[in-house]
């Protein structure tokens, strides 16, 4: 079973959310304040985090950040706040997807469902892929990702992204393409979402994220993944 940790302030709302998951067959944890949820993070088995922005000792924003700089679980920040930007800047700091303030149950299930389908899809053929003599090395058999030897922590989105790129060199990709292959086929959001990702991806591989030799942007078509690779 999937262990889901529920952090928000709203004894009610967490009642609600640890209910209908259970109902579809998640276990459940819960945390009202960010020092508990990173506790559970760093002692439990956690799956994903339902992550409210607004707590009473820190902000959402501060919590996945910290998460982030340790842990791959995929998180799905809630929000009262609507506009594209916070949902950029959500993402851009490791936000797995966002939902807005008051939400449906019913959907939120549905979204962790999506979230952890697509965080376990990445898988290439090979166990691993290695580029640049080993400069860069996707562990695809423990979903791993290292560059010049040292392990670098992605987010689901952003290894699932880096194994699209992966199994398909050289071809482009346009950014609908993209959503519809890392965020499925009924996201809403703005084609914006795919550049924060890919942003936040070169800055983890490329030496350079300004001038990057794996993830290379086509103009006015997309992006491509350029660099042979030696399979394993």
């Amino acid at each position: 079973m999937k262990t889901i940790l529920i952090v928000d302030d709203e004894p009610k709302l967490r009642e609600v959310v640890s209910s209908y998951l259970k109902k579809d067959g998640f276990l459940t944890l819960e945390a009202s304040n960010g020092k508990d949820a990173l506790h559970y993070i760093s002692t439990k088995t956690v799956d994903l985090v339902v992550l409210d922005l607004m707590l009473p000792d820190m902000s959402g924003e501060e919590i996945c950040e910290t998460i982030r700089r340790q842990f791959s679980v995929p998180i799905l920040m809630l929000t009262a706040k609507i506009s594209e930007e916070d949902r950029i800047k959500g993402l851009s700091i490791g936000a797995d997807d966002y939902m807005i303030k008051p939400f449906s149950p019913r959907e939120l299930v549905l979204r962790v469902k999506t979230i952890l389908r697509r965080s376990g899809e990445g898988e290439l053929l090979a166990e691993q892929i290695t580029y640049n003599d080993g400069e860069l090395k996707i562990a695809s058999d423990k979903q791993e990702v290292f560059v010049k030897g040292q392990l670098v922590n992605l987010t689901p989105n952003e290894f699932k992204l880096l194994i699209t790129f992966a199994r398909h060199p050289n071809r482009i990709f346009s950014r609908d393409e993209l959503i519809e292959k890392i965020l499925g086929f009924d996201y809403e959001g703005g084609t914006r979402t795919i550049d924060q990702h890919v942003k936040n991806l070169r800055h983890k591989i490329e030496n350079n994220p300004k001038a990057p030799k794996y993830i290379v942007t086509v103009f006015a078509m997309g992006y491509k993944f350029t660099g042979g690779g030696s399979h394993v």
